[in-house]
């Protein structure tokens, strides 16, 4: 079963960066892809990005597309998620997991996690 492990988190200011990381542990060979996701204060998780183990094919929500970028290292079974000019609105604890597939349709993307379970997550919070 595959175990996660997410890191980088932290306080930064309106505008700053941030990059987390993703390490990977017990990778199928189905294993599809990686995904980061994030959950705010008093909201639902929310998927943000995913990158393919094969291709390095990346995925994006809008409102990330243009701040964020999803990168591997096959070496490290590592994916990381830096973030540029974060806004307060990014403030959430951000998650990542081992994707079985990805769809997209009517403009919303709908993960399918390999399995069911999730790591603890790291803080990131944005002060204006």
């Amino acid at each position: 079963q595959v175990h996660v492990v997410e890191s980088g988190g932290g306080l930064v200011q309106t505008g700053d960066s941030l990059n987390l990381s993703c390490e990977v542990y017990g990778r199928s060979s189905h294993s599809y892809a990686v995904g980061w996701f994030r959950q705010p204060p008093g909201k639902e998780r929310e998927f943000v990005a995913s990158i393919s183990w094969r291709g390095g094919w990346t995925n994006y929500v809008d409102d990330v597309k243009d701040r964020f970028t999803i990168s591997k290292d096959d070496a490290k079974n590592t994916v990381y998620l830096q973030m540029t000019r974060l806004k307060s609105e990014d403030t959430a604890v951000y998650y990542c997991n081992a994707l079985r597939g990805l769809t997209y349709l009517s403009g919303s993307y709908t993960p399918e996690l390999e399995y069911d379970s999730w790591g603890q997550g790291t803080q990131v919070t944005v002060s204006s």
